[in-house]
């Protein structure tokens, strides 16, 4: 069906409000009306995600019912008694998808239990887990820019849902065509029948005693978190009241930037809410300038990213990569663990294959397994769960290079709550020693390795650019790069065809994760790059490491390395 007979179908249709009809009407540029009817929001193994506005690859409350009816007939048909949790955070018509998911839901019998108001993805993923849902879903598009939201969907155990459960809820959605083949009851009749029932402070209670038992060094924390200075941001977010009440119930003072303190889904102070960019710290840094901080950190609008600002011993201010916050945690956590006696035997830390590998020499300085898993958090929750399963093994911690951690297994996706609180603890304790965070980094690179990792992203929009971005893919992949810079390359994975191939001899192994759309390089030097399409945004991503003598010398040879890979992606783009 071509773009312009679903253009028409929507003008047509008595179910399309005139405020999208005008919208539509108004848009003059075909390549613009094309792009918003050429195909549907794509229903991703995280559900759906894209930026607000009227037509099939828009979010709007079409897009989002049309989801919600493909999840409720999923569950109607596959569980007995269905239920689901949700939750919404800050973003421009969070709150109305919410609704208007739990009344699709509720239509069909499936319970509902709905967040009375914003709260973050790890609240979601622990109400799940809480009241024994059969789902859960989060209304957010995390760290995008304010035009954007999503429709984010969560399995039975707490995670998002796995591919398999993913295919299967498409399935529903495809069987959906008209407008009215999405089925609806009003709010009031929804809580008359008991089929919406809103969460209140019990679960926040719940939540906030269990993550404090996380704390490791809970004396020291206990006489010496009155002792830190904090400078929070929740860049007009979700995690402004959980993250500031678990601090508060520990003992510390939070200095919040009052400019970004409130729920805005605009984002007037920080257009690309995300805290791996350092523009969102600009009030934090002016606020420091008065409260002189040991440590700066802000999480996304969902709250399921952290990002931290500290500083070197010149007094210059430091923004930590995900990878550094990464080995910062899982090093403070084994050290803490050990000197606690509580290090498990069959204790295991899980990254993906995307983030930094200085964790495996720290894990293995601790007798601890590092298990590497695909690019994507639902992989390490789906591992969490096994081991509940199995007893296997203990998870201990998790994170990816895109500053997502998780400890303790209260939840299974990422939680900037825990992290955060993770964070001061350690900051806590290393300023009872006379050191920094970053001196704390500086000492771990001492100790491990000077690793360094970046990221470039190429963007590439509409209908052409996701052409351009699978050709680029596939360039990779039916081609062998022998050398960057004048390096070997030894070894290709091809995690799509599941197949490592070493380059010096020749010889072919299996890969046992599943199957994902990257792509990796390792030179003979340790350095390596990854190529993968986002799975939110319409971009592709390199991953670039290296391994240097010093951490100027690894700085050095990042950027040479990435302006190397940047090029050979650009003549992927040329193919």
């Amino acid at each position: 069906m071509s773009y312009k007979v679903k253009l028409n179908e929507w003008l047509e249709s008595e179910f399309v409000s005139e405020e999208f009809k005008t919208e539509l009407r108004s848009i003059e540029d075909e390549k613009e009306l094309e792009d918003r009817f050429y195909t549907e929001l794509e229903f991703g193994t995280a559900g759906l995600r894209g930026v607000l506005g009227a037509g099939t690859n828009r979010m709007n409350i079409h897009t989002v019912g049309k989801a919600a009816e493909g999840l409720a007939r999923h569950l109607v048909k596959n569980v007995e008694n269905p239920s689901c949790a949700i939750a919404y955070d800050s973003r421009i018509k969070s709150d109305e998808f919410a609704m208007v998911s739990a009344q699709i839901l509720a239509a069909h019998g499936v319970k509902v239990y709905l967040y009375e108001t914003l709260a973050p993805v790890p609240l979601l993923s622990f109400a799940v887990r809480h009241y024994k849902t059969s789902a859960g879903v989060v209304i957010t598009a995390s760290h995008n820019p304010q035009a954007y939201n999503g429709f984010k969907v969560y399995g039975s155990y707490g995670g998002q849902v796995t591919d398999e459960e993913a295919d299967k809820i498409l399935k529903e959605m495809h069987a959906i065509e008209k407008f009215e083949d999405v089925s609806s009851i009003s709010e009031k009749e929804a809580l008359e029948k008991n089929l919406l029932v809103y969460i209140g402070e019990e679960v926040m209670k719940t939540y906030m005693e269990s993550i404090k038992t996380l704390t490791v060094k809970k004396d020291m924390v206990k006489e010496h978190a009155k002792d830190l200075k904090i400078i929070y941001t929740p860049i007009h977010g979700s995690g402004n009241i959980p993250v500031r009440r678990v601090l508060k119930e520990l003992g510390y003072t939070v200095n919040v930037v009052k400019e970004q303190e409130l729920p805005d889904g605009t984002f007037p102070t920080a257009p690309y809410p995300n805290p791996e960019n350092p523009q969102v710290f600009e009030l934090a840094l002016k606020l420091a300038e008065e409260v002189h901080p040991d440590i700066i950190f802000g999480t996304d609008p969902d709250c399921d990213r952290v990002g931290v600002i500290v500083k070197d011993k010149a007094g210059n201010d430091q923004v930590l990569s995900g990878n550094q916050i990464g080995m910062l945690i899982t090093y403070y956590l084994l050290k803490a663990m050990k000197e606690e006696n509580k290090v498990p035997d069959n204790g295991v830390v899980i990254k993906t294959i995307v983030s930094t590998e200085s964790v495996r020499a720290i894990t293995k300085d601790f007798g601890v397994e590092l298990l590497d898993v695909l690019t994507g958090f639902k992989y390490i929750g789906e591992k969490i769960e096994e081991y509940k399963e199995t007893n296997e093994k203990t998870f201990l911690f998790g994170f990816e290079e895109s500053f997502g951690y998780l400890a303790g297994t209260y939840v299974r996706d990422k939680d900037a709550v825990v992290a955060s609180m993770i964070l001061c603890e350690i900051a806590t304790y290393y300023k009872t020693k006379g050191m920094t965070l970053y001196d704390a980094l500086v000492e771990i690179y001492e100790k491990y390795g000077f690793y360094l990792e970046g990221i470039e992203s190429f963007t590439r929009t509409g209908k052409d650019g996701q052409e351009q971005i699978r050709k680029c893919v596939e360039y990779f992949r039916n081609s062998t790069i022998d050398e960057v810079g004048g390096v070997k390359t030894v070894s290709k994975e091809d995690y799509k065809l599941r197949e490592r191939a070493d380059l010096l001899t020749g010889e072919k192994t299996a890969i046992t994760l599943p199957s994902s759309n990257v792509i990796k390089y390792t030179l003979e030097d340790g350095s390596w790059f990854v190529v993968r399409p986002s799975g939110t945004e319409p971009k592709m991503k390199a991953y670039v490491a290296v391994k240097g003598d010093s951490l100027e010398d690894a700085k050095d040879k990042m950027e040479t390395f990435k302006k190397r890979v940047v090029a050979i992606v650009e003549k992927g783009f040329e193919a």
